[in-house]
């Protein structure tokens, strides 16, 4: 039976090849009709199509760490297994073992080559299947040729030019045929179009219940935005100032080497149909709109607005396939005999069996009650956390960024400041959002919601199942958390380093990650699972991808100004013509008033909006400000400081270098693809 998350199930297929990514036709066409024979069957065929997908949740191979969003433990640097994205930020990257290379699936990796050549067996063998109807069949193939698409999208993003294989090969096939070189940019990118829109009409429109996870027509719209979005997007789109000597057998330009502006004309055409789409099926900006847990009653009682805020921001990610969410990574396991998912771990990076939730998140999770056995490790572990970049990236709650907030003191940042006491008129505005009464830094006052959504700070709230966590990140702190139902008191924790038995568990730069970690998660009981999928693409992304492309076509206009005001509506923070008028609180009013100006704004936007979501690194990667970037250092602050002004003291200290070159931005085909296959020519920079 199909589960609400795709199962990852292995076929049985040897499949011997030329090298390690061409599409070879296995020779046991038995084992094919076999396999194809029923609709129970041919389920797993399809499993293994999207098996393939990046594994978003594993902290140490998720490509949402490439960036500078996210910083681990620091005794993981020397440990090549661990936290690999960040390891290419440092400079890691290599020809011999590509760090999550996709081309063969090195070093950690999805072979995605191997990927495109199930989806290829799969199209060609499911017609097999006698117990479908012909509406399904159709579904399920288009399913395959869409994610075939995709998978040569993602590849794409991390090689630029690839090898493109429709189709699978024939041993027998002549050398010409088993040895492809690489196409031309603008023919991958009109590759991937063509086969997405071949695909789409035979999508289900909406993929609900237990085909959740499924591509849909929804999703595949708006990934086919995104797709549109990166071929005009600058990296993409005339991209002399990087490769211009990058050429083909042939003297050709890999990468186009004119800019064309009418491409963001077709990114704004798919961007409203996949809306419109939405619009047809109730798709749209989530809020939330349950009840609000005991302990925050008192809080919506006096700080109602900005609760509900902080309740649509805080729920948005964690609550299942909600309205806003177009297509989610769904977990992909291995179908045990009893029923229980097994296979890498997500929230420990490592196997372990009849625990696969996502209870609490990877990124950033504090840690949970395990047990009466404190020695346990039932739990996610708390070592992930944001960069100081990121503390300072969310706007003020004027929606301004710092820098640009005439009431924001920039000179004032790491000054010690007392939160109004619940005696005093001035904490209404904070209840629930700032402990009552405490030390913190002026940089976490007066901030965004979001902000306050996303991080876990000193002197903020970090939310559990049954009370509230008053959170400050001191070293060796302690404290009284209220009784669990049962009676038992859990093992309590502000989230500071040696705060607890755990010790080697702590936030490196004091920033703690909400985002992704379910409330319910501190409920005393390991066992307890909230399962939610991960978002690839969501109904925000889709409004602000169309922003771009209407500023980059065409400049300012209302019509930009109104996509991003639906975000920043739901986020708490003026429109963008109320923070940026002339007269009012911006120290260079009218930025939204000219095209480059907007662009800050717009990526600025995605930024928070998509905090997390691995959105950041393509996004300066497409605008060619990656190497600038992401070659800033990662700064934090004390983790041994115990109290507020010991652990800011006169700022952020340093935490780690990183290098992020231009070579970096296109990932190197492996050495042993290229020794197989001599005609291959490799990315610049790389041997």
């Amino acid at each position: 039976m199909k589960k609400i998350i795709i199962l990852w199930i292995f076929t049985v297929l040897a499949l011997p090849s030329c090298t390690n990514y061409l599409d070879v036709v296995p020779d046991d066409t038995e084992t094919l009709e076999t396999l194809y024979a029923t609709k129970e069957s041919a389920w797993n065929g399809l499993s293994k199509v999207y098996s393939y997908l990046p594994q978003i949740p594993d902290r140490d191979v998720s490509p949402w760490t490439l960036g500078d969003e996210y910083f681990g433990r620091k005794d993981y640097e020397t440990d090549q297994s661990r936290l690999i994205g960040m390891r290419i930020m440092r400079g890691f990257q290599n020809e011999s073992s590509p760090l999550l290379g996709y081309w063969s699936g090195t070093s950690y990796g999805k072979p995605l080559y191997e990927a495109i050549r199930q989806c290829n067996i799969f199209m060609e063998n499911i017609h097999r299947v006698t117990n479908m109807i012909d509406q399904e069949k159709e579904d399920w193939n288009a399913q395959a040729k869409f994610m075939k698409a995709y998978y040569h999208f993602l590849l794409m993003q991390q090689y630029g030019p690839i090898v493109i294989r429709d189709q699978t090969i024939s041993l027998e096939a002549p050398k010409e045929e088993l040895y492809v070189n690489r196409s031309k940019l603008e023919d991958c990118f009109d590759y991937v179009i063509r086969a997405m829109d071949e695909a789409i009409p035979f999508l289900k429109e909406q993929a609900v219940l237990e085909d959740a996870g499924q591509i849909d027509r929804i999703g595949a719209l708006a990934i086919k935005a995104r797709v549109l979005l990166f071929r005009a997007s600058p990296f993409y789109n005339g991209n002399v100032d990087y490769y211009s000597t990058f050429m083909d057998h042939d003297g050709q330009h890999f990468f186009p080497q004119t800019y064309d502006q009418s491409k963001w004309k077709d990114v704004i055409d798919a961007c409203d149909a996949a809306l419109e789409l939405c619009a047809d099926y109730n798709k749209g900006l989530y809020t939330y709109e349950g009840e609000p847990y005991r302990f925050d009653r008192e809080f919506f009682d006096v700080n109602e607005e900005r609760m509900k805020t902080l309740y649509d921001l805080r729920t948005m990610i964690i609550s299942p396939w909600n309205k806003e969410l177009l297509w989610g990574y769904s977990h992909i396991l291995l179908n045990n005999s009893d029923g229980i998912g097994g296979g890498r771990n997500i929230l420990h990076g490592r196997t372990q069996i009849r625990f696969w939730s996502v209870m609490q998140s990877v990124f950033g999770a504090l840690q949970g009650y395990s047990g009466d056995n404190d020695d346990t490790e039932n739990f996610a572990n708390q070592n992930l956390c944001a960069t100081y970049a990121m503390a300072e990236r969310y706007y003020t709650q004027n929606g301004l960024p710092i820098s640009e907030d005439m009431e924001f003191d920039e000179n004032a940042k790491y000054y010690e400041f007392t939160v109004p006491d619940t005696t005093e008129l001035e904490y209404r505005h904070w209840a629930g959002y700032m402990q009552p009464d405490v030390e913190t830094i002026y940089l976490f006052m007066n901030r965004e919601p979001r902000f306050y959504a996303n991080l876990g700070v000193s002197g903020s709230y970090w939310r559990g199942h049954y009370f509230l966590i008053p959170l400050n990140m001191y070293f060796s702190t302690s404290g009284t958390a209220p009784l669990l139902r049962d009676g038992k008191t859990p093992l309590y924790q502000f989230g500071g380093r040696e705060s607890w038995r755990k010790r080697e568990d702590f936030f490196e730069t004091c920033i703690g990650i909400q985002k992704f970690v379910h409330p319910e998660s501190y409920s005393g009981n390991w066992t307890r699972m909230q399962r939610y999928p991960y978002p690839i693409i969501r109904y925000a992304d889709l409004l602000l991808m169309k922003a771009e492309a209407l500023n980059e076509l065409e400049g300012p206009s209302q019509a930009v100004y109104d996509l991003l005001n639906q975000v920043r509506k739901r986020a708490g923070i003026p429109t963008v013509e109320e923070s940026w008028q002339t007269l009012g609180k911006a120290r260079n009013p009218g930025q939204h008033l000219n095209q480059e100006g907007l662009r800050e704004i717009i990526l600025q936007e995605r930024g928070i909006e998509l905090a997390f979501e691995g959105s950041r690194f393509y996004d300066m990667l497409r605008y060619k400000r990656a190497p600038r970037e992401f070659s800033r250092p990662i700064y934090g602050f004390n983790t041994m400081g115990v109290d507020i002004g010991d652990q800011v003291g006169t700022g952020p200290e340093l935490k780690q270098i990183r290098n992020f070159t231009i070579t970096d931005c296109l990932w190197p085909i492996p050495i042993s693809e290229m020794n197989i296959q001599g005609g291959l020519i490799q990315n610049p920079g790389w041997r």
